[in-house]
């Protein structure tokens, strides 16, 4: 039984959380996730406009054929961590495949991206090395960080003089490594990796790039935030994962330098004792991947890009305050938690599905509501949405 006080103390913590607005409700989803979703509660479908499936795959048929096959083929599960018997051939084929479309030497996979993050630091560096992390890197990039020796330094995102300041008082350290996301997720901000990439090679530094929010449809090619910036070969170790633009359903990866993979598949904790990516994952994986990589992919990435022009264009004319930029993430900055929360639960209403987030996810005082453009939203559902966020915003008073 749950010890008394602690049992007091979350009571209050958690009413605390509801009275400022920042307590977290999970809502019931009944259908596949796509554009249209049904929730329980709601008698008609919602427009989805929080979620990261930025090309829209979670749900395609040849993706879902493919997961199927691979039941029938490999089985469900695997029982096992990889270094026993838990490697089949499509963990390889995946690998591979990835490698091959990031152009790196070789891919381990994981169980998510939180898992690489957590399983990239503590057993290659030391107390004599040194990572510099970005200031509003994702939660297990941080965690990461946490569980490694290493000296800790913090650069301001966009502040290349201070990263510039911290490499240069890092200068006697065995290894200097940065980290930063490609794209910050509760921004919507691609890191300026042209210039860190430019930073690391005049202090001789390894760059490491989370880019979860970026495979697959940022670039030309889809091949993320190193590739729209033309620094490709100057990244050390890409992390990623599967569950965003790459078929949205689970699993992540370390991709980059073959021997540093040899060494993580050695020693990587999350990788060593957790069980292996299940078959129908990885074969949902591989063929996300090669649509990525089709006519279909590239007419899916224009979409992209041409969908969150027009609603970061309407929303701005029609007075929200946006941060400029050219990801999908597109945050409406609210400020205030409690607006946050009753305007996504007033949308919800509208049809609109999307989500209020406020601290301890962002910092205090910069509440939001993260919409999230798809390449499969239709002009119409985007003019609706852009309507329901006017009538809304009118109400709030924050147009």
């Amino acid at each position: 039984m749950i010890n008394q006080v602690l049992k007091d103390l979350l009571s209050k913590n958690i009413s605390e959380k509801i009275s400022d607005g920042t307590y977290k409700k999970e809502r019931i989803i009944k259908s596949p996730q796509d554009i249209e979703i049904k929730v329980d509660g709601f008698v008609k479908p919602l427009l989805n406009f929080c979620s990261n499936n930025y090309l829209g795959l979670a749900n395609h048929p040849k993706i879902k054929e493919a997961a199927k096959s691979a039941c029938d083929t490999h089985g469900f599960g695997m029982s096992s961590v990889r270094f026993i018997c838990g490697t089949q051939d499509l963990h390889k084929n995946l690998e591979n495949k990835i490698s091959n479309f990031l152009q790196t030497e070789d891919t381990i996979l994981y169980n998510s991206c939180f898992d690489a993050n957590g399983g990239l630091f503590q057993n290659l560096l030391s107390s004599e090395d040194v990572i510099i992390s970005a200031s509003l890197n994702h939660a297990s990039i941080i965690d990461g960080v946490r569980l490694c020796t290493a000296k800790r330094m913090i650069f301001n995102f966009d502040n290349m003089s201070e990263l510039d300041n911290r490499l240069s008082e890092a200068k006697d350290c065995r290894v200097k490594m940065v980290v930063t996301d490609g794209v910050f997720s509760m921004e919507g901000e691609l890191a300026k990796l042209d210039k860190i990439s430019a930073l690391c090679k005049k202090h001789n530094a390894m760059l490491v790039v989370d880019d979860s929010h970026a495979t697959g449809f940022i670039g030309d090619n889809g091949r993320g935030t190193p590739e729209y910036f033309k620094v490709e070969s100057d990244v050390d170790l890409y992390t990623g994962t599967l569950g965003k633009a790459l078929g949205g359903a689970t699993g992540g990866y370390i991709s980059g330098n073959k021997d540093l993979i040899d060494w993580f598949r050695n020693t990587s904790r999350p990788y060593l004792f957790s069980n292996s990516l299940a078959p129908t994952v990885v074969a949902g994986a591989i063929e996300s991947i090669n649509i990525i990589k089709s006519d279909e992919g590239r007419k899916l990435r224009i979409k992209s890009k041409d969908n969150t022009h027009y609603f970061r264009e309407s929303m701005k004319q029609n007075g929200f305050n946006i941060k400029d930029g050219i990801h999908p993430i597109v945050p409406i900055m609210l400020g205030d938690a409690k607006i946050a929360t009753n305007m996504a639960d007033d949308l919800l209403e509208e049809r609109i599905y999307v989500i209020g987030f406020s601290y301890p996810v962002v910092p205090k005082n910069t509440a939001r509501i993260r919409v999230q453009i798809s390449a499969i939203h239709t002009k119409e559902q985007l003019d609706y949405a852009i309507e329901s966020f006017v009538k809304l915003g009118k109400k709030y008073k924050v147009i």
